[in-house]
């Protein structure tokens, strides 16, 4: 019998955010889970959908959505490798997310840099969960990029 922990499904966003580095794209993997089941999984595809919105959040939001068939998603969880920058830190407070889980920070571009507060009221944050892994497939993404 396999344990869903937040480690569990954390190592399923680094999956995503592994496929995504194969793809070209930078390392960003996102899971939602609802009553300990993954029901929507998403990497980064900016490059590959030529599209400037199509961060793994908000691909994972929507296929949350389209799941449930629900706009809310007040009773799921979602895990990511990089913190949400405020365009999907936007779209996860319409969403009405109940947590969030997000492995390395983002000094630059993560939402705590812009407002904090962005997120809805209810949601509850959690930080630096596996932010290590995270953080080393960001450095060795820009650094293959680079050469």
């Amino acid at each position: 019998m396999e344990i869903f922990t937040h480690e569990y499904f954390m190592n399923e966003a680094l999956k995503q955010a592994k496929f995504a580095f194969e793809e070209g794209e930078i390392p960003v993997g996102a899971v939602i889970v609802s009553k300990n089941k993954v029901i929507a999984r998403a990497f980064n595809q900016t490059e590959k959908l030529t599209d400037v919105t199509a961060h793994a959040e908000i691909l994972a939001i929507t296929a949350a959505a389209n799941f449930l068939g629900a706009k809310y998603l007040t009773d799921c969880r979602l895990y990511v490798t990089l913190e949400p920058c405020p365009m999907c830190a936007g779209a996860l407070y319409w969403s009405q997310i109940g947590e969030i889980y997000f492995a390395a920070s983002d000094p630059k571009r993560g939402f705590h840099q812009c407002n904090p507060e962005m997120l809805h009221p209810k949601t509850k944050v959690f930080s630096g969960l596996m932010a290590k892994e995270s953080e080393q497939l960001m450095l060795d993404f820009f650094k293959k990029l680079r050469e």
